[in-house]
């Protein structure tokens, strides 16, 4: 290869090719678009699902299963894992354990489960709590406060709807 032939062949600013205008452009009659069909008419624009002649793709795919739009989301935390990671006399809520790093998902409710030992005061604040949550917070000498759930199932409705 020589230096002169490098480029050779290239060019910066092509012409645009002109569709349309007849046999002497070189794109005659139908201006590369083919015979017939959809794709050689003016305007058409095909939709992600088209498939042709075959049944479309969402149609074909099965569906299974079941989704409950109105379901809320519930986090789960035992009362050991708040023993190990607050000190005696905090308070915890809902924001404070996602600050720390202990819900990490997006939830509607959290509700703390009497898995393990307490031994501190703490003033809990969560939307459920398990019987035996309730007795050992109190055992320890903590308070327990229930709160509302964050969002109504016509929130839940309206934030699924906002997404798709």
């Amino acid at each position: 290869m020589r230096l002169d032939q490098v480029n050779q062949g290239i060019t910066k600013h092509r012409k645009k090719r002109r569709l349309g205008r007849g046999n002497g452009t070189g794109q005659g009659k139908t201006a590369g678009r083919g015979q017939d069909g959809h794709k050689s008419r003016s305007g058409y624009s095909r939709h992600p699902g088209m498939v042709g002649e075959d049944l479309p793709m969402i149609r074909r795919i099965p569906k299974r299963g079941f989704f409950n739009r109105y379901a809320r989301t519930v986090v789960s935390i035992n009362v050991g894992d708040l023993s190990q990671v607050f000190s005696s006399g905090e308070e915890v809520t809902p924001q404070i354990l996602q600050d720390r790093g202990i819900v990490k998902k997006r939830f509607d409710e959290i509700k703390i489960l009497g898995d393990g030992v307490i031994d501190k005061a703490l003033k809990v604040s969560a939307h459920r709590f398990s019987g035996s949550a309730k007795e050992k917070i109190a055992a320890a000498g903590g308070t327990v406060t229930e709160l509302q759930a964050r969002r109504t199932p016509d929130q839940r409705v309206a934030d699924l709807a906002a997404n798709k």
